[in-house]
């Protein structure tokens, strides 16, 4: 196996004997100067058809935290009875990193319908509780149980499903209305958001988050809305374009959208811009 590129001191892009494209991981895998042959017990663990946005920002996520989200996945693949998405473990990863770094922050946000989906989802609840308790032994930190909706999500969202007609009617609708709202973003701020970055993936997952619950008709009652009011009067720019995207949610898809809703995309919004602007 030939090792192509470096991603960090421990993971690599590899091509393997068959020609396929691979990220692998192993202690100073990415040392060495590279192109070169790298053997098999150098290898610790194996990445087949990785999005390239996620292999943009493996070099952004702690190894550590990767090689845990990676195991965990392991684990809910034999669980659940349905087949995960390849990016599952680098977004499980991204997902566990910002709980572990609101938990160091003592930052704690309400997550909304926790019975429904301990209801709905039970398989991907259960996981998700056995992950926040690995991942509180494992980082040395405590974690709010609330994290565990999240979490679950987080498989619910790697799921991949198959396709049908109104699915895939459905996926054109949210492929359309995540363009509009991110051309939003972009007339409001005066720039242009890079389409393949990590910042614009986490907006984009969040988005369909979004989506799924207002074509579900359940939209976030958290209790968040007095974070909100602040969060607008520190950041006045940012409040104005979430009200342009509400507005033009309201307009197509005649959903009117809650402050608590408006708090979490103010916050991706937020890091999307901060990102294009640095």
């Amino acid at each position: 196996m030939q090792a192509i590129k470096k991603i960090n001191n421990n993971t690599v892009v590899c091509v393997d004997r068959n020609g396929k494209q691979l990220i692998a991981m192993g202690r100073g895998l990415g040392f060495p100067q590279l192109p070169r042959e790298i053997s098999l017990a150098e290898i610790e663990r194996t990445f087949y058809n990785i999005s390239p946005q996620y292999v943009a920002a493996i070099s952004e996520l702690d190894p550590a935290m990767v090689d845990f989200a990676a195991r965990i996945t392991d684990i809910a693949r034999n669980e659940l009875p349905y087949e995960l998405s390849p990016n599952a473990a680098f977004a499980l990863a991204d997902h566990i990193s910002f709980m572990v770094q609101r938990a160091r922050k003592h930052l704690r946000v309400k997550m909304p319908l926790a019975y429904d989906i301990q209801t709905l989802y039970p398989q991907e609840y259960k996981i998700a509780r056995y992950t926040l308790e690995r991942a509180q032994k494992e980082f040395k930190i405590g974690l709010d149980k609330q994290e565990i909706v999240g979490i679950a999500l987080n498989f619910v969202n790697s799921r991949i499903t198959p396709d049908t007609t109104e699915a895939t009617d459905r996926t054109l609708q949210d492929e359309t209305m995540l363009e509009d709202l991110i051309e939003i973003v972009e007339e409001h701020f005066g720039l242009i958001v890079e389409r393949t970055g990590f910042n614009y993936t986490r907006y984009a997952s969040h988005m369909q988050y979004l989506f799924d619950r207002i074509h579900a008709g359940t939209l976030i009652q958290s209790g968040n809305s007095p974070i909100y009011q602040d969060l607008k009067q520190n950041h006045p720019k940012v409040a104005d374009c979430v009200e342009k995207i509400a507005a033009h949610l309201e307009q197509e898809w005649s959903c009117h959208l809650s402050d608590e809703e408006k708090l979490y995309i103010m916050l991706h919004v937020n890091r999307v811009c901060s990102k294009n602007q640095t």
